[in-house]
C-alpha cells in the first residue's frame, strides 16, 4: 500500500513513520509512505501558500494553486486509483471500521492543513472524504495523519509479529479489549486472577469477552447502545455486574464464567 502526505512538514510525518509497527510495516515492503510538500509547488521567489481570508479574520487561508499542484504530483508518481483524505476537524470521526476501510485501498493521499485551513474550493475539487481524530484543535493535520497511517499499519498482513494481536484490539469487533497481566504472578499490587493461571483456554476465552463486555459497558456505554447482544454476551455481561456490585474493586477477579449457551440473537 501506498501512502503520500501533502504537507508542510513532511519529514515529520516520515520521522513518526521510521519506529515501531509502521517502521517495520516499511521495511517489509508492506507499506510505502512519501511525502510531498505544497511549498515546493508554490510560484514566486517567497513560495507563498497562503493568504488572508476573504471577509475578514484572523489566521491565514492555504491557497488553492499549490495545494492542487501537490496532490496532482502526488497522484501521478504512482499508477491506479487513489483516495484522497483531509485531515480536518470538521471531517468524520475515526473509528476503527474507517480505518478497516482505508487500509483495504491501494492507495492514499493524506492532505494537512495549516493555519485556519485551505480554501473550501479545493476542498470541494480534489478532496473525497474529511476526517477527524477527534473533537480537540491541533496546529495542523500532521499528527492526525500520523495516526492514521499507524491505524493502517497495524492491519497490513505481515506487519505485526502476530497476527492475532490485530484481532483482539479493542475496537476491532466493537469493544473495548479486556485487561492482561504478565509476569510475575504475585506482586505488590496484586495478584494475577486465577482464571488465566487456568489453563483451560475456553474458560479464558469467556472471562476474557466477559471483561471485555464489562469494560465497555463501564466506560464506553455509546459503543453498546444500539447493539443487539446474544444470548451469550447478555449472560455474560449480567454477571460481570453481579461481580462488580459485589465486589468492585476485585471485578478483574471476577469468578470463572458459568458455561454460556449458543450465540444466538
Amino acid at each position: 500500500m501506498r501512502i503520500d502526505v501533502v504537507s508542510l512538514f513532511p519529514e515529520f510525518v516520515a520521522q513518526c513513520a521510521a519506529f515501531g509497527v509502521v517502521g517495520r510495516a516499511v521495511e517489509r515492503g508492506l507499506l510505502s509512505i512519501h511525502g510531498t510538500n505544497p511549498r515546493d509547488h508554490a510560484e514566486g521567489n517567497y513560495r507563498r501558500v497562503d493568504d488572508r481570508p476573504f471577509g475578514g479574520g484572523p489566521g491565514m487561508v492555504m491557497l488553492i494553486d499549490p495545494l492542487r499542484r501537490a496532490i496532482e504530483a502526488a497522484r501521478s508518481a504512482a499508477e491506479g486509483p487513489v483516495r484522497v483524505v483531509y485531515m480536518s476537524p470538521q471531517g468524520r470521526r475515526l473509528d476503527q471500521e474507517t480505518v478497516r476501510r482505508l487500509a483495504a485501498e491501494p492507495r492514499l493521499i493524506l492532505l494537512c492543513g495549516r493555519y485556519e485551513g485551505i480554501d473550501e474550493r479545493l476542498t470541494r475539487a480534489e478532496v473525497d472524504e474529511e476526517i477527524s481524530i477527534g473533537d480537540y484543535v491541533l496546529s495542523g493535520g500532521e499528527l492526525a495523519a500520523a495516526v492514521v497511517i499507524d491505524a493502517i499499519a497495524r492491519l497490513q498482513d505481515g506487519a505485526l509479529n502476530d497476527a492475532e494481536s490485530a484481532v483482539q484490539d479493542s475496537f476491532e469487533d466493537g469493544l473495548l479489549d479486556c485487561p492482561h497481566f504478565t509476569r510475575p504472578v504475585e506482586h505488590e499490587l496484586g495478584a494475577v486472577p486465577e482464571i488465566l493461571l487456568s489453563g483451560d483456554h475456553a474458560k479464558i476465552a469467556r472471562w476474557r469477552r466477559m471483561q471485555s463486555l464489562g469494560r465497555t459497558a463501564e466506560r464506553r456505554p455509546d459503543l453498546l447502545k444500539g447493539r443487539e447482544l446474544s444470548k451469550a454476551d447478555a449472560a455474560l455481561l449480567r454477571q460481570y455486574r453481579e461481580a462488580s456490585m459485589s465486589t468492585p474493586e476485585t471485578v478483574a477477579d471476577a469468578t470463572e464464567p458459568a458455561a454460556a449457551g449458543p450465540e444466538t440473537g
